[in-house]
């Protein structure tokens, strides 16, 4: 069996897959703001996959990961944390770390031939690269899509703050961008999501681009507005909300047959 952790700024989901990808067993908690707690927290958490005959463990981080066991939290304050020993000390297996886009963009490339590009348009834009099935490296590392800038309406800013999930619930005025239906709120959606589309296929030249994070959810109510780009499809998320977490267990088989 193979342990997932994927830690997200608000939660953490832990979940147990078999060797054919079935989830066995999954656990979610809030995501502490101190790294100790933070810590205390997985541990504790983790101690409930013991009885599991874990081969190895993958951990999903929301920032950059370092020599597989230092990392830099994207959304958190921690600067460089340790969290190979606390996970080492409960399961002696190998353990890896890699960044969350990059595994999101494992999962949701499975099986797509030639080089896939995930976008997640979420709190910002990010994403990752995937070329036949492995992480492209560096250049899926170095991806930082929404730090781009653009003029839209306008209004010059960064694409992150024009087209993610939670600039689009300012300019609407909603709780959650998947609840926008309006005909013309969704024409709207497919122009901002559009502005950086020529931008990132002309630096990774991808035959795949996947729109996920919450505009994933309603990629089959926009995308019909959305220009073609030739050579290039658009593709919905197989798993909006847990392609991370799969991701991890995809990665983890493959270190496996490695």
């Amino acid at each position: 069996m193979y342990l997932a952790v994927d830690i997200g700024g608000t939660k953490t989901l832990i979940a147990v897959f078999s060797k054919r990808g079935r989830v066995v067993r999954k656990r979610k908690f809030k995501t502490a703001q101190g790294s100790r707690t933070f810590i205390s927290d997985l541990e504790r958490n983790l101690k409930d996959f013991q009885r599991f005959r874990i081969k190895s463990v993958v951990v999903a981080i929301p920032g950059v990961v370092q020599k597989n066991y230092s990392v830099r939290f994207g959304n958190r304050n921690w600067n460089e944390i340790d969290l190979l020993s606390p996970i080492n000390n409960l399961f002696d297996v190998p353990i890896y770390f890699e960044n969350d886009a990059n595994l999101a963009t494992l999962y949701e490339s499975y099986r797509l031939p030639g080089r896939t590009v995930f976008l997640t348009f979420s709190t910002g834009i990010g994403g990752g690269v995937v070329e036949n099935g492995e992480i492209l490296k560096p250049e899926s590392d170095e991806f930082e899509p929404g730090h781009v800038i653009y003029t839209y309406n306008g209004a010059t800013k960064e694409w992150e703050d024009l087209a993610a999930a939670s600039a689009l619930e300012k300019v609407y005025h909603v709780d959650y961008a998947t609840d926008l239906r309006k005909k013309a709120e969704l024409q709207d959606v497919a122009k901002r999501v559009y502005l950086g589309l020529p931008d990132v296929v002309k630096k990774l030249r991808p035959n795949t681009i996947v729109l996920g994070g919450p505009l994933g959810k309603i990629f089959k109510l926009y995308s019909k507005y959305l220009p073609e780009i030739s050579g290039v499809k658009y593709r919905r998320p197989k798993r909006p909300n847990e392609s991370v977490i799969y991701g991890c267990y995809l990665y983890a088989k493959q270190k496996g047959a490695k």
